[in-house]
């Protein structure tokens, strides 16, 4: 995809919040309270830099919201896309900003806060209103993010396209002969060329490295006859990629082969799983299923897939237990594996959304095991 998305605007600011704010009063919620991170970035397009100054949106149903913050962050603030749908109270060193938020929550009440938020500042609410009491936002309101509007879908498909592109490159480089770090590297600017702003991860696991899900590439230094996982992704116009596939140096053997193949029929029956109504945990069981027959069940050690947006890893979570059910908009990994202890490990993963009629990928290129260099 070409081209930079409209912006987001104040409006749409407004919704979120507006959104946000009467989910948490249906949730028994007398409000929500939010820190600098991907919440903040979410309701009000406001990104601060987290620090030891208090910065918090009070958002509660029926209340216009404020943004507290720091008066040498204020100028900031107000230029932030959301501003004009929010009211910003400052407060300058000196003043204790504990006091000057305290009234917003009108010292009683149960809240909703941000996972990131700082314990010191929690708990400086704490002391300034023992009568409140808090929970955090992924118990509270698990599917604040989850589900995408267009705009939002616009983004992530841009992101998984790009994504995919830097995978079409990276198969023409040299693996054999060379650390895993510097294919690495390679992936990290082949993201930056196609449009990244931030690279969050490139795992490059090969050989027995590979059977390490999350593997940071190291120094060792890739052999032929090795299978390497890859699983690179980072953020593009605010929204994020994830993708892996594993590719072999040199050709494969029997035993290789298959065990890719049955990864490669796990996930197209995670995606399969993928419709309106269905369970989080219905996908998860899908992928497992063929994994578990394969005899392979127990070397599949994490789960199916999470949710993604301003952030690579966010609810819904794609697990046996999870019975939240998929709607329009959702969008999530889809990314099985099977990892042999000392041998070698095979992940594909997709992100897809979740459509009226189904599911359909951000990213697709082939899932074959491909032969490198």
């Amino acid at each position: 995809m070409s081209g930079t998305p409209a912006p987001f605007t104040a409006d749409d600011y407004r919704a979120r919040m507006e959104r946000a704010a009467r989910s948490a009063a249906e949730a028994g919620l007398s409000g929500l309270l939010v820190a600098p991170g991907p919440d903040l970035v979410y309701l009000t397009g406001y990104q601060p830099v987290a620090t030891e100054r208090l910065t918090f949106l009070v958002l509660a149903e029926g209340r216009d919201p404020v943004l507290v913050v720091p008066t040498l962050e204020a100028p900031d603030a107000a230029h932030a896309a959301g501003a004009p749908a929010l009211t910003l109270r400052d407060w300058t060193d000196g003043q204790d900003p504990y006091a000057v938020t305290a009234p917003l929550l009108d010292g009683k009440g149960r809240f909703g806060v941000s996972d990131n938020a700082w314990a010191m500042h929690l708990l400086g609410l704490q002391r300034q209103l023992p009568d409140t009491s808090y929970v955090a936002l992924t118990e509270a309101l698990p599917m604040l993010r989850a589900v995408k509007d267009a705009r939002e879908l616009e983004r992530l498909a841009a992101a998984g396209a790009a994504a995919d592109e830097a995978y079409d490159e990276i198969l023409k480089v040299r693996f054999a002969g060379r650390r895993e770090s510097d294919v690495a590297a390679d992936l990290a600017s082949l993201l930056l060329r196609f449009g990244h702003s931030q690279v969050d991860f490139t795992v490059v696991g090969s050989g027995p490295n590979g059977a390490n899900p999350h593997h940071e590439a190291g120094d060792r230094t890739i052999e032929r006859g090795d299978m390497i996982v890859l699983d690179f992704g980072g953020l593009k116009h605010g929204y994020g990629s994830d993708t892996s596939r594993t590719v072999h140096v040199g050709e494969p053997s029997d035993e290789e082969q298959h065990v890719h193949n049955v990864v490669r029929a796990a996930q197209q029956a995670g995606c399969d799983a993928v419709r309106p109504g269905a369970t989080c945990q219905d996908v998860d069981r899908a992928a497992r299923k063929v994994i578990a027959s394969a005899g392979y069940g127990e070397y599949f050690i994490h789960r199916t897939g999470h949710g993604i947006g301003v952030t690579t890893h966010e609810p819904p979570y794609m697990i046996e237990g999870e019975e939240q059910p998929l709607v329009p908009g959702m969008c999530f990994s889809v990314e099985p594996g099977i990892y042999l202890p000392g041998r070698f490990g095979v992940r594909i993963e997709d992100i897809v959304t979740v459509t009226e009629s189904g599911g359909r990928r951000f990213n697709n290129t082939p899932r074959e095991l491909a032969i490198v260099d």
